[in-house]
């Protein structure tokens, strides 16, 4: 019986506490304000979607003999050999309520391709690499280099060592509006 009026109590003392008025609003409409304020917020988020395109290209002669370069897209049907050149193209588009801040798209270099050094693409992006499997960025990838005469240098990165490229756009994306990146790799 004691539990039950215990329990009864602190029911009591919670209900009158949530009407106490703070700021002379009742806690209870503070706490329904938050909530729906909360909500809100999420519903006007920015919200990017992102679609990756992969395409091959394809190299023909015109009827002067100069080459014309195409690029048809991959679907799973597609075979890809040795030395072809295949072009990604990121585009991130806003489908939210608010702008995007600090939007930043990241590509992993696929297995068995080689990034095309100088490829990627974006405007008004700044574009960085990792070597090192994502957890580092730069602009200009290095490696050490043991030299005949042990002495060890500094040299650019090859391209086999990119591991992945990234796009960051200092620009807020607005409500309903896109950006593309795109880059290039070779089948190993």
């Amino acid at each position: 019986m004691n539990k039950r009026l215990y329990i009864a109590g602190f029911g009591v003392v919670a209900v009158v506490l949530s009407l106490l008025p703070i700021d002379n609003i009742p806690a209870i409409a503070k706490l329904v304000n938050a909530g729906t304020e909360i909500a809100n917020n999420i519903l006007h988020q920015p919200k990017v979607n992102l679609n990756l395109v992969a395409q091959q290209k394809q190299v023909q002669k015109d009827a002067q003999g100069k080459e014309v370069v195409t690029w048809k897209a991959l679907d799973e049907k597609t075979l890809v050999k040795p030395a072809d050149v295949i072009r990604f193209t990121v585009t991130g588009k806003n489908e939210g309520n608010k702008a995007a801040k600090n939007l930043a798209f990241t590509q992993k270099v696929a297995q068995g391709m080689v990034y095309s050094l100088n490829s990627a693409t974006a405007s008004g992006a700044t574009i960085t690499y990792s070597i090192d499997r994502g957890k580092t960025f730069v602009p200009s990838p290095t490696v050490k280099v043991t030299l005949a005469n042990g002495k060890v240098e500094e040299r650019p990165a090859p391209a086999e060592a990119y591991t992945h490229v990234r796009w960051s756009f200092a620009q807020e994306l607005a409500p309903n509006t896109s950006v593309q990146a795109a880059y290039l790799v070779k089948v190993r």
